[in-house]
């Protein structure tokens, strides 16, 4: 850690100011990423900086620093670091990873990509493993990281990180169930789940009668 707590002094000077889209500090920064994976260290900041110098630049978009950054962005889950990080990637790194992906969450991965696509490939494994982290699928995404366990080389704490995320992600969506539908916790790790007829809330129907009509009815 001592590596990052260096670089991070001398990065935080480079982002302030306009030198933040100085693209002759892409490589200073391109070396904090590493570092940030090396020393299972963390820091949007820097990370989103690098992707806008990758969108003021294009010819300096790097794949595996992308890479690296998007899984940074994943341990952080359920924070919104990583579609933060998503958006900030130029659609034509992207978009056709999305469209090859075939529901429910099954990717398909082609043999015959264009020689561009094929070195992007991991940034299309990474969004496939982050649908499936923020959609909640746990076991398919253990079962397709295990089969691209190629991804978190030179990535440290990786799959630590993502198994406290796993707890609270699985906690967060509990708790919006919850107040959504009046459940109840009475005592720890016991959920009560409210009878939904006893949600039905009367409801008063009055019908307003104008005087002209009302004098006819009596009239009548």
């Amino acid at each position: 850690m001592a590596l990052f707590e260096q670089m991070r002094a001398n990065v935080g000077k480079l982002l302030r100011g306009i030198d933040r889209y100085n693209p002759e500090n892409l490589a200073t920064l391109e070396r904090y990423v590493e570092t940030q994976a090396k020393e299972n260290a963390y820091d949007l900041e820097a990370n989103l900086a690098v992707l806008k110098l990758y969108q003021f630049n294009p010819a300096f978009f790097q794949t595996g620093v992308t890479a690296q950054i998007l899984l940074k962005a994943l341990t952080n889950l359920p924070h919104t670091d990583f579609t933060l990080c998503k958006c900030m990637i130029d659609q034509a790194h992207v978009s056709w990873a999305r469209a090859t992906c075939a529901p429910p969450f099954y990717p398909k991965f082609s043999l015959d990509l264009p020689e561009t696509q094929q070195e992007e490939r991991p940034i299309r494994q990474i969004l496939y493993l982050g649908e499936l982290l923020e959609t909640c699928h746990f076991q398919s995404f253990w079962q397709a990281l295990d089969e691209n366990m190629e991804l978190l080389e030179g990535i440290t704490g990786f799959e630590d990180s993502v198994r406290k995320c796993e707890g609270d992600l699985g906690e967060s969506q509990l708790r919006v169930w919850m107040s959504k539908y009046g459940w109840t916790e009475p005592e720890p790790g016991r959920i009560l789940i409210s009878n939904q007829e006893e949600n039905i809330k009367p409801k008063n129907i009055v019908e307003k009668i104008d005087f002209d009509s009302g004098l006819g009815v009596l009239g009548g």
